[in-house]
């Protein structure tokens, strides 16, 4: 169980330390140095160089390396062009073999977890019968990679600006998820199937959206980690109410969302005013608009 006491805002824009702000300091100088970095390119905000520097420990030096080989990673893939340009109904499609954003935090949460106007996620593994999983091989290798960026980057280019422009408690920008892995009814033989595709997506995330994982419900990792960990017992909801709101739960997870895997997101007032119906396909939410 992680330290009740953790703030999962720890190292985010309005939650630094003086050690911690000269080292994004450091980090900006390094990364002009290299001509890495523009101030007026929104994609390089300190909320995202703050990722880079989470996940190396405020380590300029180390952050420096991940961000450029990221950089080099995101001109190799054209990453840019295979977003905006990628199919809408197989971007929808893609959706069905990866968590899928459920709700967003909206109010103070137990346990001093601030995790306030961060998207809920949910991963039910069993959903990936073996028709689905059947589907999901058929396309290419270099396919089905190019769809985990797909869904990666409308994560950080759609979902967490428009969950930092709704209201929320905090005025820290959202760059992190809630996680829920569901393995419930998932056979050995199933996690052994899916061991390359869960581990594929896993190895990408780490690589070039780090940080983008503040809590997750299920898991044994390092000690660097264990804080964002929470382990569920036979009764996940005692676990799970005390991260996240119950009108923000799944009811099948003991909250009183009604939501099921496969549905759209539960979307406010404050949401649908801010977009209408939640666009299809790959969109960049920018400033509201």
């Amino acid at each position: 169980m992680g330290d009740a006491a953790y703030n999962v805002f720890a190292g985010h824009l309005g939650h630094l330390s003086v050690s911690q702000e000269e080292a994004l300091a450091a980090f900006k100088r390094a990364l002009t140095e290299e001509k890495l970095y523009d101030p007026a390119e929104p994609a390089l905000d300190d909320p995202t160089l703050l990722r880079f520097l989470r996940a190396r420990s405020f380590d300029p030096a180390g952050a420096l390396k991940q961000f450029s080989d990221s950089v080099k990673w995101r001109r190799e893939h054209d990453v840019d062009n295979l977003f905006t340009t990628f199919d809408p109904a197989e971007f929808e499609n893609s959706r069905r073999y990866y968590p899928r954003w459920t709700d967003v935090l909206k109010h103070s949460l137990p346990h001093d977890f601030a995790q306030n106007g961060m998207p809920v996620y949910v991963y039910n593994l069993a959903s990936l019968d073996s028709a689905i999983q059947k589907e999901l091989h058929s396309a290419p290798p270099e396919r089905r990679y190019q769809r985990i960026i797909a869904l990666y980057e409308s994560m950080i280019r759609f979902n967490m600006p428009l969950c930092s422009f709704l209201p929320h408690a905090t005025a820290t920008p959202i760059t992190s998820v809630v996680t829920i892995i569901d393995l419930g009814n998932v056979s050995i033989s199933s996690m052994w199937t899916l061991r390359s595709h869960l581990s594929e997506s896993a190895k990408l995330a780490t690589a070039n959206y780090p940080e983008t994982l503040s809590t997750i419900a299920i898991g044994w990792f390092d000690p660097g980690t264990r804080n964002k960990i929470h382990i569920l017992g036979k009764n996940p909801a005692e676990t799970l109410l005390k991260l996240i709101d119950a009108e923000n739960l799944p009811s099948q997870y003991g909250g009183t969302l009604d939501w099921k895997f496969f549905s759209e997101p539960n979307l406010d007032d404050a949401t649908k005013e801010a977009i209408g119906e939640l666009p299809k396909g790959p969109h960049i939410f920018v400033n509201g608009l």
